[in-house]
């Protein structure tokens, strides 16, 4: 059953399991898509998180799934995501701290989250890091581009766009789709990428300061989610253990590696 937080500008969709455990992990998805998005394309599952007695806490982001948002393009921002972020560990756990997990885009949103208020989290898990530096410009212009493309002649020509992509090769080869649909409203799409576009990692000085024990797990041939992208962070963040996956096997086995981390 969903619940609901009440945001600025918007109202944050939640789901969670065993409301009564020790610990809780919240997961923060990338960006176009949702948990329903996720569940169809069935490429991560975190449930074993959950079979080893850890609350699992799945969030529909700002403006995606059933969550609402303004449009503006402030608020898609990864530290404006943060902020929807942290207020949603502070209803799910208000005393303790959690652990939180970010898929791509998630993974910035969880970095703006954990040094604005790192007391809120325990342990980290950063899964397909998005790109950095001179490719993250690139991508940005890409989004920029693709929001320009859908004032002109609507969402329908971005959705063409995406379908059309070829996934990576390793979710080629492990058998997984794209789902065909986006989870975000049409009147907000435009401003998700243009937020998107204005969002990069927090700076390194400010990386080095995050000492929660991390696990960053990549995938190769993937240009949106270079294994660079991961490696510079794990190069940065103190405590932090990289695991770079070539195999489908190795992704489908990620959720119980997770489980095994969390339990530290």
């Amino acid at each position: 059953m969903d619940e609901y937080l009440e945001r600025p500008q918007a109202r944050i969709a939640y789901s969670s399991t065993l409301a009564a455990a020790d610990r809780t992990l919240v997961v923060a998805h990338s960006l176009a898509t949702s948990r329903r998005w996720e569940d169809e394309a069935g490429v991560f599952d975190w449930s074993p998180v959950a079979d080893a007695g850890q609350r699992l806490v799945r969030i529909d982001s700002r403006g995606h799934g059933e969550s609402s948002g303004g449009a503006t393009d402030e608020q898609y921002r990864w530290p404006a995501l943060a902020e929807d972020l942290v207020a949603v560990t502070r209803a799910v756990s208000p005393t303790d701290p959690v652990d939180a997990l970010g898929e791509s885009t998630g993974c910035g949103v969880l970095l703006h989250a954990v040094l604005a208020a790192p007391d809120r989290f325990r342990r980290l898990v950063l899964v397909i890091p998005p790109t950095t530096g001179a490719a993250r410009a690139e991508q940005a212009e890409l989004y920029r581009g693709a929001a320009e493309l859908i004032d002109l002649r609507g969402p329908e020509a971005w959705q063409r766009l995406v379908t059309a992509a070829a996934p990576p090769e390793i979710l080629q080869r492990g058998g997984w789709t794209r789902p065909s649909w986006i989870p975000i409203r049409d009147e907000l799409v435009p401003s998700v990428l243009r937020g998107a576009a204005g969002s990069a990692f927090p700076e390194d000085d400010a990386l080095r300061t995050i000492v929660q024990p991390t696990l960053v797990l990549a995938w190769g041939t993937d240009a949106s989610h270079p294994v660079s992208s991961a490696e510079h962070l794990a190069a940065l963040l103190p405590a932090a253990t990289l695991e770079v996956a070539s195999t489908p096997d190795e992704v489908r086995g990620w959720g119980r590696r997770a489980a095994a981390f969390l339990q530290g």
